[in-house]
């Protein structure tokens, strides 16, 4: 029932927002026009073949080789406009009253942004116009019910042209970036606050962003349960609910053999538990804990002395194949 309302909710949200996208901002439009890592900018002087020009910028941010100009020409996060205006003025020192354009020609290799986590279809996205994190959400198919219900957005340096400054410095203008971390920042949302429409909850999504939809952490049931894998340990779980949670006790479970294999630091355990004692009100229904491994017994099979293997490491390289969606 959660899940639908937040797909309807998010769904209303994304129409209303995709109807005044026809006047965008002129703040959200002039970031995505700025001049990005891996754009390809072409150089024109006008009635001059010879001083044309076209490439992408070095790490530092300079035009990578544009060779007649007798100082480095910054480009990263300025306008087509002045870095056209820093060209001519050095291009009038050897021509008279050169007219010169630069264009944006190829915006496709600037970095994607990454929507991971807890949704449905997690997914890449080449990002082309101004764009808000719940439209991204319904493009994905929507939250699973694996959230803790926050999502982190980490926002590298660099890499996008939200926050910049300009300082002039003689000839040569120098451009520095603001922001935390050197640039880089962490930004933590609820996912209720994006619910209810609070300020700040809907971001722009700006290219190199990593936005992830938190899960909560896991326990897992193998043994005799109908579903073994993992549950959430977004609220209480106790070990009859996540028994329930699993499809029940399959018809070879031995509810007298449970086995709870609990981690605490360095410190390892296995509580054992009989079902039937829970059930008779003998016993207390255990509270269970992130990363527990609960062992329910089968008949014909010894008891397991030692809990799986269980990999908690994520897969890195998994982002790179995520599919490419493009939004312009």
């Amino acid at each position: 029932m959660l899940q639908c309302l937040l797909r309807i909710v998010l769904v209303l949200a994304v129409f209303f927002e995709l109807v005044n996208a026809q006047q965008p901002s002129s703040k959200n439009q002039s970031e995505i026009d700025l001049i990005h890592y891996g754009d390809v900018i072409d150089v024109d002087v006008v009635g001059s073949l010879d001083f044309d020009w076209r490439g992408t910028m070095n790490p530092e941010g300079f035009l990578d080789g544009l060779e007649r100009a007798e100082d480095p020409v910054y480009a990263l996060c300025r306008t087509e406009t002045d870095v056209a205006a820093s060209i001519r003025a050095q291009y009038s020192k050897i021509l008279r009253d050169p007219k010169v354009v630069v264009k944006i020609v190829d915006r496709t290799n600037r970095a994607v942004a990454i929507l991971d986590g807890a949704i449905k279809k997690p997914q890449r996205f080449q990002i082309k116009r101004a764009v808000h994190l719940n439209e991204l959400i319904i493009l994905s198919g929507g939250i699973t019910d694996r959230s803790n219900g926050e999502i982190s957005i980490f926002r590298p340096s660099s890499l996008n042209c939200l926050a910049q400054a300009s300082v002039d410095k003689g000839k040569q203008e120098t451009f520095v970036k603001t922001g935390e971390s050197n640039g880089s920042k962490m930004v933590k949302i609820l996912i209720s606050d994006l619910l209810r429409g609070k300020e700040g909850a809907n971001p722009l999504t700006l290219s190199g962003d990593l936005i992830t939809v938190v899960e909560a952490l896991p326990i897992y049931l193998i043994g005799g349960v109908n579903n073994p894998g993992q549950i959430s340990s977004k609220s209480t779980v106790t070990l009859t609910r996540a028994i329930a949670t699993s499809g029940g006790l399959s018809k070879d479970a031995d509810e007298t053999r449970i086995t709870i294999f609990r981690h605490s630091g360095r410190q390892s355990s296995a509580i054992d538990i009989d079902l039937r004692k829970i059930s008779d009100g003998q016993s207390e229904d255990p509270e269970l804990k992130a990363f527990d491994v609960v062992d329910v017994g089968q008949k014909g099979r010894a008891k397991r002395k030692f809990p799986p293997v269980v990999d908690r490491n994520s897969d890195s390289t998994r982002l790179t194949a995520l599919p490419l969606r493009i939004i312009d």
